[in-house]
């Protein structure tokens, strides 16, 4: 059976399950899969710097080798500038390396562009095994 499927709206800025025929659509478990990894807050790491105590994070992740989610929300507060650019990057590729990890992808690959004064686009392209081409999936973020 195949999960919920899940989209980014673009216009509000979130994730969020589609409907169709009074049910929540299913299928597009990749797709799902990338939005969970990259919009779930992981866990801060001990060397990272957060405003307060609040490390966020998952329960079930206290102790495990592997965290879900992706670090992007300690980014939420920064001024927009290359070099939170390139943070997110890193943050992507760190939230989603488990897709190559598990085999579920043979690839993938990051790029972020900034429009100023207040804009960052993230373009993420993936290879599934047994095909050779790449699929995109495509953010962007509004700075306040």
């Amino acid at each position: 059976m195949s999960d919920i499927s899940s989209f980014w709206d673009i216009e509000r800025l979130v994730a969020d399950w589609r409907e169709g025929k009074g049910d929540l659509i299913n299928g597009n478990d990749l797709q799902t899969a990338i939005i969970i990894s990259l919009f779930t807050d992981r866990v801060a790491r001990d060397d990272d710097v957060i405003d307060g105590d609040d490390r966020r994070g998952w329960w079930g992740d206290l102790g495990e080798e592997h965290n879900i989610g992706s670090r992007l929300w300690l980014l939420r507060r920064k001024k927009l500038d290359q070099s939170v650019a390139q943070k997110a990057e890193d943050y992507v590729r760190e939230a989603l390396q488990w897709l190559i990890t598990d085999g579920v992808v043979l690839s993938v690959t990051v790029a972020t562009q900034i429009v100023y004064p207040r804009q960052l686009n993230l373009v993420i392209s993936y290879q599934k095994p047994g095909s050779r081409d790449d699929t995109d999936m495509r953010f962007f973020w509004v700075w306040e």
